[in-house]
């Protein structure tokens, strides 16, 4: 049999649905555009993610009548007690997603519509593991659920409370991925940072993966500056494997807006943290998240976050304009902003963001790197530095996964080309 499975959302989803599909294929499935199973992974982050979500689901019900539809996820999980207008086989939430292939054995066996969406606020770590996600990097899920609760966000309403993979199954799988080749191990979850198994905390996690033997990696996809606390900074002190690059989402840098959005610091604590983090490593790379257009965001608190995010001198920013979400805090404030303010605001912070890339990528130019190259293409090895500077540099594919030692020469944006040398 064929299966195709479609991903909406974040990087934690992506992860799950290369999980899944790992599954289906050591059962015998085949991946397909014309698919026997069809398996759409939903997004509830904005209302307009839902919007898509059941979009998708119409299409793809329409496209391919016969096919076995599943769907599964946080749209899903956040309309369990509203499922009216979704047409699928098997419907259920965030959790279970590693038995999918059981529910469809059920549904072929018994021909009758599965509808099962744990509590998922009693919901335990379901453990994945990805083995060959691809030669370069691999993801290991250590996490899931968020207990911030962000007054924008729906996400620990459908995630579920934090909970954690054994410390001794993320060692173990890091050591089989490095083993098979892997060069860089990236640890993810939905707030990754927030890490436990009992007394064993992230910085302790994160302490033992450094010494596996041969891997080269370690990269966090994303860790809040309340996280970063002194044990986790000795780590990032002592070890050249943990990457000269962090994620550290800082959301706006208005202290009013901060305190609306129910984060846990104010912009003097995290522009010290940063601080902190560059006088142990000076070449760090810091991006963030930031959101535009909060309710209740005025000119003057606006002008306010730019003036902070100019102070801590981010490398890149992913910027993203407030959108409401039903069932959230925020969708019932009042004083929202004009859509055509939020786009200004976006742009100029999006020029804000490519003016600090180009300027780091200048500062490596001459400078000796590594960098491990993912992609070849006409002739050119395409990759990232540790420090996430990326990398164009004319080469031979069998460099390809290997590292690689350049200099930079000049900058092409998005990309610092490079000589290769001995």
């Amino acid at each position: 049999m064929t299966y195709k499975i479609y991903t909406l959302g974040c990087k934690v989803n992506e992860y799950e649905s290369e999980v899944i599909g790992d599954i289906f294929e050591n059962h015998g499935f085949t991946e397909s555009d014309d698919p026997d199973v069809a398996i759409i992974n939903t997004c509830t982050v904005t209302n307009t993610a839902d919007s898509k979500s059941r979009k998708l689901i119409r299409s793809v019900r329409k496209q391919f009548p016969n096919a076995v539809l599943m769907v599964a996820g946080c749209m899903t999980q956040n309309k369990k007690d509203n499922l009216d207008g979704i047409d699928a086989d098997v419907i259920i939430g965030t959790n279970n997603k590693t038995e999918l292939i059981n529910y469809l054995e059920k549904y072929k066996k018994e021909k009758k519509r599965i509808i099962d969406i744990d509590d998922i606020s009693k919901a335990k770590f379901e453990t994945m593991k990805l083995n060959n996600f691809d030669l370069t990097r691999a993801y290991i899920k250590i996490e899931d659920g968020c207990d911030n609760y962000c007054t924008f966000c729906i996400i620990p309403f459908v995630r579920g409370h934090v909970r954690c993979k054994k410390h001794e199954d993320v060692i173990k799988e890091a050591t089989d991925l490095v083993n098979e080749g892997h060069k860089e191990i990236v640890l993810t979850g939905i707030h990754t940072g927030h890490y436990f198994d009992g007394n064993y905390s992230f910085a302790d996690l994160l302490s033992d993966l450094v010494k596996i033997p041969g891997l080269k990696r370690l990269r966090i996809s994303s860790i809040e500056a309340t996280e970063v606390n002194d044990h986790v900074l000795d780590v990032i002190k002592n070890s050249d494997v943990l990457v000269n690059h962090m994620h550290i989402p800082l959301q706006t840098g208005s202290n009013q807006i901060l305190k609306d959005m129910n984060r846990k610091y104010n912009k003097d604590y995290f522009i010290k943290k940063i601080e902190k983090i560059r006088s142990i490593k000076p070449d760090m790379s810091i991006t963030t998240d930031v959101i535009v257009g909060f309710p209740g965001e005025t000119d003057e608190m606006f002008e306010e976050s730019v003036e902070t995010i100019k102070k801590i001198g981010f490398n890149k920013i992913h910027v993203f304009p407030y959108s409401d979400r039903a069932g959230t805090v925020a969708s019932e404030m009042k004083n929202k902003i004009p859509g055509n303010i939020k786009k200004e605001r976006v742009h100029r912070l999006l020029d804000i963001s490519k003016e600090a890339e180009i300027k780091f990528m200048n500062d490596h130019i001459g400078k000796e790197m590594i960098f491990i190259p993912e992609v070849y293409e006409d002739g050119y090895l395409i990759g990232h530095t540790g420090n996430y500077i990326h990398v164009k540099a004319k080469g031979d594919e069998d460099m390809l996964r290997e590292e690689v030692k350049v200099v930079g020469t000049e900058v092409n944006y998005p990309y610092l080309i490079s000589e290769i040398r001995p």
